[in-house]
């Protein structure tokens, strides 16, 4: 009779998740359905067109990568070795074409990442709100979301981080593929637990790293090729350093904005200066990042993707190209810290979404604005990067309070004894002061 009782309570709690669970998943169905629509072009959307980096330039290296090498000498390939996999991932799909297949396949991994975080939101000390940033954040970054390999990456980044806590090698294995995908998924590891955590993980990452770059290189010629495009690069027109530019239009400076290594850029005097200090900033975020990775002495169960979430955020920030499809990567992490109650996230995560929105608004919808320099172009990006800043430094609040001890209280005994100090001395002061006034 128990076991009946106890297996009718399972039976209860899981009818009442259903009903909790059919709000984002109707979101969900109904927003992606959207999204299929716009970058199949059976809804036109206004502004800019996001497809053709798909249909034309992913098209072009993917035929340049069937015939045997990376695309050597072409300056827009700014990516490591392991992007050839997705470039060539349409062809897993051979019955549609190239651009459809990468779209139904960017689908598939939003619809991972979906399955993923319900189920893991529906666990004790977890909540769907982290359902909820990526339902959200995806669906009001608009189409850019499907025509752009950063939602598989970022599908490989929300694996590693669920997979993180209890199994730390397939965390390493999953964040070493990922690096080799797009760089950014080695931070993930930031926030490992120290001891067996920290060296299964990282080993982990840096063998499945370094076998992949191998096989690829072995396979395809010209695969670290990308590093010398990333080095001679400008400062994008949605950076945050390029805001200096976009007023410095209005006062007379002689630069330009141009398309060069795959993205619109500023290009003239004091450029280079403004993208070496970018850097600096960015080193100056690691710095940050290892002091913090130091002094940290309370690894809880939302550390490692809070630790995630604020490096990434970090990097992006201080990065002279803000490119909307970053904002995906945020997004993921941000939900995967919000899975999770005792994650401090909640405010970066709500202003990292808040960006999203103003960022679809800055591309593609009013882009020329933005390239124009005009005041409704440099206000939008005043506000994105405005709320991107303001979601790294809380971020980077939250992380330090919640795993950095504070100074330890002293003893009682201590205190008393310092507080008799300070009164004798205050007494001691008093008579001073009576003498000196009774020899005037």
């Amino acid at each position: 009779m128990a076991h009946v009782g106890a297996t009718a309570r399972v039976a209860e709690v899981e009818r009442s998740r259903v009903p909790g669970a059919l709000g984002p998943i109707s979101v969900w169905l109904l927003t992606r359905t959207v999204l299929m629509l716009c970058v199949l072009r059976i809804i036109v959307t206004p502004g800019s067109d996001v497809t053709p980096d798909v249909s034309v330039t992913y098209r072009g290296w993917y035929e340049v990568l069937r015939s045997g090498t990376f695309p050597v000498g072409d300056v827009t390939w700014q990516y490591p070795p392991g992007a050839a996999f997705a470039i060539l991932s349409p062809a897993l799909l051979p019955f549609l074409g190239y651009a459809t297949a990468f779209f139904t396949l960017c689908l598939l991994c939003d619809t991972l990442v979906f399955g993923l975080l319900l189920h893991t939101g529906r666990r004790p000390g977890h909540s769907t709100r982290g359902v909820w940033v990526w339902v959200t954040g995806v669906a009001v970054l608009g189409p850019t979301v499907y025509a752009r390999y950063d939602l598989m990456v970022t599908a490989v980044a929300v694996c590693a981080l669920l997979a993180g806590t209890r199994r730390p090698q397939l965390l390493g294995a999953l964040a070493g593929f990922g690096a080799l995908l797009k760089v950014w998924p080695v931070l993930l590891l930031i926030g490992t637990p120290r001891g067996r955590a920290t060296r299964l993980s990282w080993s982990a990452a840096a063998a499945t790293a370094l076998a992949l770059l191998a096989m690829v290189s072995a396979v395809l010629p010209g695969a670290l090729d990308f590093l010398t495009a990333q080095r001679d690069r400008g400062t994008e027109v949605e950076s945050l350093g390029a805001l200096v530019f976009h007023v410095a239009r209005h006062l007379g400076w002689d630069g330009a904005v141009m398309f060069s290594y795959g993205s619109v850029e500023f290009r003239g005097p004091y450029v280079p200066l403004v993208s070496a200090l970018a850097l600096v900033l960015s080193l100056a975020s690691f710095g940050w990042l290892l002091v913090w990775r130091l002094k940290a002495s309370t690894f809880g169960a939302s550390t490692l993707c809070d630790a995630a979430f604020v490096a990434v955020l970090l990097f992006t920030v201080t990065s002279r190209v803000i490119s909307p499809q970053y904002m995906i990567w945020l997004v993921g992490l941000a939900a995967v810290c919000l899975l999770l109650r005792s994650s401090p996230m909640t405010l970066p995560a709500v202003l990292v979404v808040a960006a999203c929105a103003v960022t679809v608004l800055e591309f593609p919808l009013f882009f020329s604005h933005v390239t124009a320099s005009d005041w409704q172009g440099v206000t939008l990006l005043v506000v994105r990067n405005g709320l991107l800043v303001a979601a790294a430094l809380t971020a980077c609040g939250r992380l330090w309070r919640t795993t950095v001890p504070g100074p330890r209280p002293r003893p009682r005994a201590q205190r008393q004894e310092a507080a008799e100090t300070a009164g004798s001395g205050d007494a001691g002061a008093g008579k001073e002061e009576e003498y000196r006034l009774l020899g005037s």
